[in-house]
């Protein structure tokens, strides 16, 4: 068996002139270029796949090779999973597998006679191999297609190998490519872009996911792992924010991003300080385009557009929302440039890097459990007293309590699997209720100064300003009122039991 260790990532297709010219390509001692068909295969109820079992041939010249491959350890682009490779004569031959318990489920008969194809990548493959002494780094460059169902998918990827080398001169290499050329870390494999290709899944904005953890974990593992749960999340979101025009996309990539800042806040009692400042400055940027982006969103459909709709023959509201409009396209460009630009695809590369396994600080090595039930306690008392201390017409006080309620959620869905009685839901959709119903005031209080923002000195355009404050004044009322009675049930919240037994 052997263990594949390598780093994927997205190359922009109008990149690849600049990635070829890169001066990092002429340090390579060997240079080989080949062209490869693969064919990967599954049931038709896609059996392998709910195992974590890739299964594919692959043509190289006039022979073919067999590799299976398991789902392994991965992590916003960088994994590393066993596979098994041997030479395929006509039949699926698994005895190479040295896993017993997957050899022997490979090899059933019911199943071998109901593997089919999936789908086809067909791609131009350039190896360059890189010194990285005690070994070598493998850089490949693939062009061409992926094939299933009469559909078919652009392939532009970048792949660094491991052969012998350590773990860091993967992201050297790759940190030197960065600064020139658009590449970002990859979440999705050929194969999985095939499978979606081959069930039609259409692409939908993504969500942050539970992480794994264990009551007895150290906390800075734990943080390891949501910091780079929160990497993922942004960049599933990557692609679709370049190539839709769903805001949601841009949404997800700041909540993604908000998470991350959570998460350094709540673990900053273990973490290096170094660690904490080389994630949270590189996020300032990142925040403040994908901000501006998603509040001139919500300006406009949540805000603007209802009163358009209830009022139709309102002369001086369209002038206004065309210049929320054209704002809107602005901060949304500006949010892709940044995106698309190497600087991105650079600062999720050094974030990545700096969360590679690394000895856990003295400090962090209490058990998960512990620290978790006293984060949770301070963020409670914290809220308390915020609850209690709200002026319900002072909008900075609202404002405190709204970021209050979001840390203790955040920190709750985040010890989520170290928290299974029942309590736990009832806290979290107790704190999600408050923090829509404190989100939405914070929207209606910023936008009075955005809409003037877009009115500037124009008489008319003021005068919609507010219509739309006017229109929208009842259910601002309404709003204060839910969080008056949401105010007792946050002071009275309770947190839920920790479970010491868990390993999820």
């Amino acid at each position: 068996m052997a263990e594949e260790v390598e780093l994927k990532l997205a190359l922009a297709e109008d990149h690849q002139g600049r990635f070829l010219r890169h001066p990092l390509l002429k340090q390579a001692i060997e240079r080989r270029v080949e062209t490869l068909d693969n064919i990967y295969y599954d049931t038709a109820a896609l059996s392998l796949r709910r195992r974590g079992i890739a299964l594919r041939l692959r043509r190289k010249g006039r022979d073919w090779l067999q590799t299976v491959k398991l789902a392994g350890a991965s992590a916003a682009g960088l994994s590393s999973r066993p596979e098994w490779e041997v030479p395929y004569a006509g039949n699926f031959d698994f005895s190479g597998v040295d896993q017993s318990a997957v050899r022997a489920w490979l090899q059933r008969p019911k199943l071998l006679a109901r593997i089919v194809p999936i789908c086809e990548t067909r791609f131009r493959r350039i190896t360059w191999t890189l010194a990285a002494a005690p070994g070598t780094v493998l850089l490949t460059l693939d062009r061409g297609w992926i094939i299933a169902n009469g559909r078919r998918e652009a392939i532009s990827e970048v792949e660094l190998e491991l052969a012998g080398a350590p773990v860091h001169a993967i992201f050297a290499a790759a940190t030197q490519l960065a600064q020139r050329v658009a590449l970002t870390p990859s979440v999705l494999s050929k194969a999985e872009r095939g499978y979606r290709l081959h069930l039609g899944t259409p692409p939908t904005p993504f969500k942050a996911k539970a992480v794994a953890l264990s009551a007895a974990m150290p906390p800075f593992e734990a943080f390891r792992r949501i910091a780079l749960s929160c990497l993922e999340h942004l960049q599933q979101n990557h692609h679709g924010a370049l190539s839709s025009d769903d805001p949601e996309y841009i949404h997800q990539m700041r909540v993604a991003t908000r998470r991350l800042r959570a998460a350094l806040r709540l673990f900053a009692p273990v973490l290096p300080q170094r660690l904490a400042e080389s994630l949270r400055a590189p996020l300032a940027a990142l925040m403040t385009r994908l901000g501006r982006a998603r509040d001139l969103d919500v300006l406009l459909s949540e805000i603007a557009n209802p009163v358009l709709a209830a009022l139709p023959n309102e002369p001086r509201l369209p002038a206004l929302a065309s210049d929320i409009t054209n704002r809107r396209y602005a901060a949304r460009g500006e949010a892709l440039a940044l995106l698309a630009a190497p600087d991105y695809g650079g600062t999720l590369l050094a974030a990545l890097e700096s969360l590679h396994p690394t000895p856990a600080p003295d400090a962090a090595l209490i058990p998960l459990q512990s620290f978790a039930a006293e984060r949770l306690r301070r963020l409670r008392r914290k809220l308390r007293r915020l609850a209690a201390a709200v002026q319900l017409e002072d909008p900075p006080s609202l404002h405190a309590l709204r970021i209050g309620v979001k840390r203790l959620r955040y920190a709750l869905e985040f010890f989520a699997p170290l928290a299974p009685d029942a309590t736990y839901a009832r806290a979290l959709q107790r704190l999600a209720v408050a923090q829509d119903t404190l989100g939405q005031l914070n929207d209606l209080t910023n936008a009075g100064a955005l809409l003037m923002d877009c009115a500037g000195d124009d008489p008319r355009l003021r005068e919609a300003v507010t219509l739309i404050g006017g229109w929208h004044g009842p259910r601002y009322s309404r709003l204060l009122a839910d969080i008056a009675n949401e105010r007792a049930r946050l002071i009275r919240l309770r947190l839920p039991r920790l479970d010491a037994g868990s390993a999820r």
